[in-house]
């Protein structure tokens, strides 16, 4: 490890966090990498570090305590690095393990599409962490905002993230757009325009299993009973469908005693409802309309039904499957209306890249919008804790953003740290505030008799209410 980071030393009175065998082991003075972020993430930061340093002294008196360690990308890095991203500061995330960071510009004029992007490519955080729940008091547009409390998982490195694209015109996709044309689809009806722009969307098994392994996981230690599948297989069959086949797969080979799909819970309780129930009568519950399907469809239900009560029947029957985690899948347009109408029916999504950058924003416009919206982004010996909105730079340096965003990924750092009487310390006190309607300008116009405060009152209100 370096002692040095973009001509910076690393903090004396600081331990780096290490990683081994799947385990991360935390000392008391953990060095912490931040990055400010651009445009407002210079307010925004300044009030979030004092209220994640306050609440770590109230929570431990002083016996921990984070070394803080600013590494550079965006605008700041450009101008004293003539880099968007340098290599040190990707050096000093991946050495130092956990860091933090606000908003980033995405570079104009080519280079780097998006230092958010590349930051999660280059250390391989495969799993964008997005939890949505509502806090008293918030602004909302639904009615019954206090029924969401959703985490969603979506996959970070693959689908059309992955930036494998070829404009229009150029040698390159008139190369792609002709072997695409004449050879695979030499004898099919459907075409590519030779006008056209194309990308790529790769969707491996390695990446979908792992995200849906992660959030499993996360589903068994945080005590949630529901891990959805979110895709769009109804169209792309071979891609986000087979998101979907793999997501299963690993649910009912690596996590059998855990969990229980959604079919095999159907086909365990039509037992438990009627004992003496065939497998063709179980069948046609299961699937209904059976009896119009061709005789092979037909047998292959009838198998699926036998498959399951000869595997599971014992160790999941009996109404055992109820304490299961519940395996279950939804077609990616239909989640934006489960999760307004029925949002008490979901706990943990697990979905594709571009599918989860969209119900991620959506969800959280239930429960206050970006402004408040935290999130990370995980991989296996790695974290960054990002703010979920934009720059807005016409705001930066007016002390007026909301710093909810980046102080509740601050929280989500404390409990990936262990150190939740911290994170519940930051939680308690700002719903308070909340409650008190001293708000920030975006919830102050849209909650009666609030009191408009700026970004760094905001926080020390915060830290009052600890």
């Amino acid at each position: 490890m370096q002692t040095s980071y973009n001509g910076l030393s690393l903090p004396a009175d600081g331990q780096p966090i290490e990683y081994s065998n799947g385990q991360y082991t935390i000392p008391d003075n953990p060095i912490i990498p931040f990055i400010e972020g651009d445009g407002t993430g210079r307010d925004i930061w300044k009030a979030s570090q004092r209220v994640i340093d306050a609440a770590v002294e109230k929570a431990y008196g002083g016996k921990r305590g984070i070394k803080w360690f600013e590494i550079f990308a965006g605008e700041k890095a450009f101008k004293q690095f003539s880099t968007w991203l340098p290599d040190d500061s990707v050096n000093a995330a991946r050495d130092l393990r956990v860091s933090i960071k606000g908003p980033l510009t995405t570079p104009v004029g080519g280079g780097i599409r998006s230092l958010n992007v590349a930051l999660r490519q280059i250390l391989d955080l495969y799993s964008c962490v997005r939890p949505v729940k509502y806090y008293q008091g918030v602004p909302s547009p639904v009615k019954h905002p206090e029924k969401v409390d959703i985490v969603i998982f979506r996959e970070n490195t693959e689908d059309v993230y992955s930036g494998i694209e070829f404009k229009q015109g150029t040698e390159d996709a008139a190369k792609l757009i002709s072997f695409l044309n004449d050879d695979l689809l030499a004898n099919a009806k459907k075409k590519v325009r030779t006008d056209s722009g194309v990308g790529i969307k790769p969707i491996s098994i390695f990446g979908s299993k792992r995200l849906v392994r992660y959030a499993i996981k996360s589903a068994l230690e945080t005590g949630r009973k529901t891990v959805t599948l979110v895709h769009k297989g109804n169209i792309q069959k071979f891609t986000e469908g087979a998101f979907r086949e793999w997501g299963y797969e690993v649910a009912t080979e690596e996590f059998r005693e855990q969990t229980v799909t959604e079919r095999e819970s159907w086909i365990l309780g039509n037992v438990e409802a009627n004992p003496n129930i065939t497998i063709e009568e179980n069948a046609a519950l299961v699937e209904p309309g059976l009896e119009f399907a061709p005789q092979s469809f037909r047998d292959a239900v009838y198998a699926e039904v036998k498959g399951v009560l000869d595997s599971i029947g014992k160790t999941h029957g009996n109404g055992a499957w109820k304490s299961k985690i519940l395996v279950n899948d939804r077609i990616a347009d239909s989640i934006f209306q489960q999760i307004i109408i029925r949002p008490a029916d979901y706990s943990i999504l697990a979905t594709t890249n571009l599918n989860g950058d969209y119900i991620s924003d959506a969800a959280a416009a239930q429960v206050g919008g970006l402004g408040i919206a935290p999130g990370a982004n995980i991989g296996d010996g790695f974290a960054v804790f990002e703010a979920t909105h934009g720059t807005a730079p016409k705001y930066a340096d007016k002390d007026m953003i909301n710093p909810g965003s980046v102080i509740l990924s601050g929280v989500m750092m404390l409990d990936f740290l262990g150190w939740k009487e911290a994170a519940r310390l930051i939680e308690t006190s700002m719903e308070k505030t909340i409650l008190q309607k001293f708000v920030t300008y975006d919830f102050e116009r849209q909650t009666a008799g609030a009191t408009k405060v700026g970004t760094s009152e905001f926080a020390t209100r915060i830290i009052g209410n600890m």
